[in-house]
Formats: structure tokens, C-alpha cells, sequence
């Protein structure tokens, strides 16, 4: 049984993602993150850096930010790197950065989603007040979607529990 309620929620919640996943607006098409316009081609956007955003570890200066099991808060490292992401993210002007809320796998799907929300919102929030204008970060929650590790060790789970940072043009 609850396998069947599993299914039909992951039904409803990707007919919910198909039905949201674009809008028409001024007869120009939005959705995905807090209404930007979407581009199917990301190579017409000019971004020239890894799409991967800090995850990767290829963007200097730019770095990803870790939280404790079920939790927003900010500790003094993620406070420590978010300064430094805000050094960059101000010295690249013509950069949107899209900031990404992620989870480990324990949780519901709602349960994760939400707090993957909370916890991009809690960095833009900080970002904001290190004089970051917050007209140029967009957020947006992955919950448990993209895992960086795919074990179920503690030490996996650390590493999905985090924001990510995609520069965006």
C-alpha cells in the first residue's frame, strides 16, 4: 500500500513539474526559477563556466556551502564561504547566480523539497545582508533529486546535504 501512494505521489508531482514547467508571459516563455526565461540552448546563454556551478570545484572563488543533518542553519564555515562567494558573485556583475537547496535521501519528498527551500533561502538571505542585491540570485530546490554521493554512509549524506552555486548569464 504504501508503495502505491509512493507511486501516485511521484505520478502527481511529475504531472505538477510537466504542467508548471513553462508558462507564456508578454508572449515570452518563463518558468523553472522564480520566472526567469528559459532557453533550451544553454550555449546561447554565454555561460562560460561549468555547469555544474560550485559542485564541480572548477569555479575559483566560488564554493559550495554544507548544512547539518535536517537542518537551514548556517555554521561559521558555510558563514566563512558564503563571505567569499560573496566577493565573487559582486565582482562578476553581469552574473545571475542561481543558488541550489539540496538534501540527503532520508525524508519524504516533500519533506526534502522544503528543506532544501529553506536552506537556499537561509544563503540568500545571508548573501543579502553581505551587500549581495538579491535581484541577482534566483533559488531554487532540488531536494534529494541530485545527489553528489550515491551511498548511504554518513559520509555521503554530508556531501548532498548543501547549496550549490550556477552562475547563470
Amino acid at each position: 500500500m504504501k508503495m502505491l501512494k509512493t507511486l501516485i505521489l511521484a505520478l502527481s508531482l511529475s504531472a505538477l513539474a510537466v504542467s508548471c514547467a513553462s508558462k507564456k508571459k508578454n508572449g515570452e516563455e518563463v518558468g523553472g526559477v522564480e520566472g526567469q526565461a528559459l532557453d533550451s540552448s544553454i550555449s546561447s546563454q554565454g555561460i562560460n563556466y561549468d555547469q555544474m556551478g560550485s559542485d564541480s570545484g572548477n569555479i575559483a572563488g566560488l564554493n559550495t556551502v554544507h548544512f547539518d543533518y535536517d537542518s537551514a542553519n548556517l555554521d561559521t564555515q558555510a558563514r566563512k564561504t558564503l563571505a567569499e562567494n560573496a566577493e565573487w558573485i559582486r565582482s562578476h556583475a553581469d552574473v545571475t547566480v542561481q543558488v541550489e537547496g539540496h538534501c540527503d535521501a532520508r525524508g519524504s519528498v516533500e519533506y526534502n523539497l522544503a528543506l532544501g527551500e529553506r536552506r537556499a533561502k537561509a544563503v540568500k538571505s545571508y548573501l543579502t545582508s553581505l551587500g549581495v542585491d538579491s535581484k541577482r540570485m534566483t533559488i531554487i530546490s532540488y531536494g534529494e533529486e541530485k545527489p553528489l554521493a550515491l551511498g548511504d554512509t554518513d559520509s555521503d549524506y554530508a556531501k548532498n546535504r548543501r547549496a550549490n552555486f550556477v552562475p547563470l548569464q
